[in-house]
């Protein structure tokens, strides 16, 4: 029993990089400030059947799960975590794949949100990331070493402001200064307008799914006493 609980245990990939650490079973942690934790990444697995984040306050064990994600295929998901004690807490995957074969991804601390990237950056390419797999029984099975040429796609991460909960819903959670005055705009996957908000003064509240009609990306524009303050995106899932 011994020998099977250190096999679950172990997670079994080595040598990252720098370049490739969004990409399963790799992951981003970024502390963004105001209690949230984001988590985002890139799914490369054709035969994923789940994720799960787990947290915990410490890095081997003691895990527990905060949420699984409605739909793993995903190519980018995340999610934003406000509900941890502290923002030095540990973070890992649980990673599901296709006749109980699963891995976890190394734990990792939040780390400050300080990187912008500039336009016009060119991608770097990935480097070589060996992943050990192991079956439900905690027998190693396959060895993964994949290389690729292709330009690392960034990690999906969610916005600060306007983003899908655990619930299902979408929340909004602006800065609470009344002096400021917003407008956010909603438009689905062919940028035709849905439906806006304007002279609100609630700044955290969330937004029934009906307003959406039916699961996929949805966009939005978040305007500043009239100003644009930020343009992105949220998926609304599946199981909606």
């Amino acid at each position: 029993m011994k020998i099977k609980a250190l096999y679950s245990l172990v997670l079994l990939f080595v040598t990252t990089s720098l370049y490739a650490q969004d990409t399963l079973p790799n992951f981003s942690v970024k502390n963004a400030g105001n209690n949230r934790i984001v988590i985002g990444w890139n799914n490369q697995f054709e035969n994923i059947r789940q994720i799960s984040i787990q947290r915990s306050f410490d890095s081997l064990k003691n895990y527990k799960t905060i949420l699984t994600v409605a739909d793993p295929t995903t190519p980018q998901n995340g999610f934003v975590d406000t509900k941890a004690t502290n923002d030095h807490m540990f973070y890992r995957l649980y990673i599901l794949l296709d006749k109980g074969v699963y891995l976890f991804s190394d734990a990792k601390k939040p780390v400050l949100d300080t990187a912008k990237v500039e336009e016009g950056e060119p991608f770097k390419p990935a480097v070589d990331t060996p992943v050990v797999l192991v079956d439900s029984l905690g027998r190693v099975i396959d060895t993964i070493s994949k290389v690729t040429k292709k330009p690392v796609v960034p990690s999906f991460v969610p916005s600060k402001y306007i983003y899908t909960y655990k619930d299902g819903y979408v929340r909004i959670s602006l800065p609470d200064d009344p002096a400021k005055k917003y407008l956010i705009k909603f438009f689905d996957a062919d940028n035709n307008l849905l439906f806006e908000l304007k002279d609100f003064t609630d700044r955290s509240f969330k937004l029934e799914k009906s307003n959406f009609y039916k699961a996929g990306w949805y966009f939005f524009e978040l305007y500043e006493n009239g100003e644009l303050l930020e343009k992105h995106k949220f998926l609304l899932t599946k199981d909606f």
